[in-house]
């Protein structure tokens, strides 16, 4: 079943008043906004990595706001454990039984606030949850619903006393990005609010959590031609063979490439993936997939310079496949 051109307009509509109601919460920054979402209508989570006080939290509060659905908020600390995050089940003497009460995991839109920060085994216990979806306590398992999403802050500074998520578990996460800090003018804007403690706060749900789960299912019908899926894989066999890189794009990575695209794509009200949705994604994609060699990073190479050379060697497809 592909999708309709009216019922790509209606998503592109839907999003757009997404984006505009976040937008007031976090001016200036309409791109990452765009990822944000995609990331949600494309059921994954978020690694949001900035330095302080450049709006991370205040991006994923006006997403949670943005959705009619539950949210929470968990700041990760070393001594925070694995059943602050999941749940724990208690004996309840009145009732003499034993019962699960729920965690914060348990909501639409999850905000891991500083999430290196925690010990291994805590990081584990989240990780795990937005993989399988559910948590299991004393063998009984719980499911978290739909949609569910995570997005999770770090610092790249103030390193002692953080414990870094390895990179086998970074690819857990559908995208990274970053806010960086906003420009001239949006800070100006935010300055003359100052009174405003949280431009958040304010925001109205603009869709519920029902429409977000039939919106990814709509993203999910997008059509993607062959000649773009052989794209996507050239470029994950090109990471591979880099001569910086140590560690390439899995296949985990191309599939959230094609699943972004689909929703990247209709969100501009399109029925079909393009190229330029491929390349629109690359960073986001395949920042924290990608491992440097020792001597590269000695030398000084960033990621992002080798993903531009990697989408200026592999050429995109003109022609779609008969």
């Amino acid at each position: 079943m592909s999708v309709s051109q009216e019922q790509a307009g209606w998503f592109a509509q839907a999003f757009g008043q997404m984006v505009g109601n976040i937008d007031q919460a976090v001016l200036g920054k309409q791109q990452v906004v765009r990822l944000a979402l995609t990331c949600l209508l494309s059921e994954g989570h978020l690694l949001l990595e900035d330095y302080p006080g450049t709006g991370k939290t205040q991006l994923a509060r006006a997403l949670a706001a943005t959705v009619q659905g539950s949210h929470s908020r968990i700041q990760f600390t070393p001594d925070l454990l694995p059943s602050d995050v999941t749940g724990v089940t208690i004996y309840e003497q009145a009732k003499r039984s034993f019962e699960f009460h729920r965690g914060p995991v348990f909501a639409t839109i999850v905000l891991a606030d500083e999430i290196n920060r925690a010990s291994p085994k805590t990081q584990s216990a989240l990780l795990e949850v937005m993989e399988e979806g559910r948590v299991t306590v004393d063998g009984t398992t719980h499911e978290v619903g739909r949609p569910f999403m995570v997005v999770a802050t770090q610092n790249p500074i103030e390193q002692a006393g953080t414990y870094r998520l390895p990179e086998a578990q970074l690819d857990r996460f559908l995208m990274r990005t970053t806010l960086g800090y906003p420009d001239h003018e949006a800070t100006v804007a935010v300055l003359a609010d100052a009174a405003r403690r949280d431009r958040s706060k304010g925001l109205r749900p603009v869709v519920t959590a029902q429409v977000v789960s039939d919106m990814a299912a709509l993203a999910d019908q997008v059509h993607i031609d062959s000649a773009i899926l052989a794209y996507v894989s050239r470029i994950a066999e090109e990471t591979r063979r880099h001569v910086n890189v140590r560690l390439g794009l899995s296949v985990r990575g191309c599939l959230a490439f094609v699943r972004c695209a689909k929703t990247w794509a209709v969100s501009q009200g399109r029925t079909h993936v393009v190229p330029d949705d491929v390349k629109a994604l690359a960073e986001a994609i395949m920042s924290h997939r990608l491992l440097l060699t020792a001597e590269a990073e000695f030398a000084g190479v960033e990621v992002v310079d080798v993903i531009s050379q990697v989408l200026a060697e592999v050429a995109p497809p003109t022609e779609r496949v008969a």
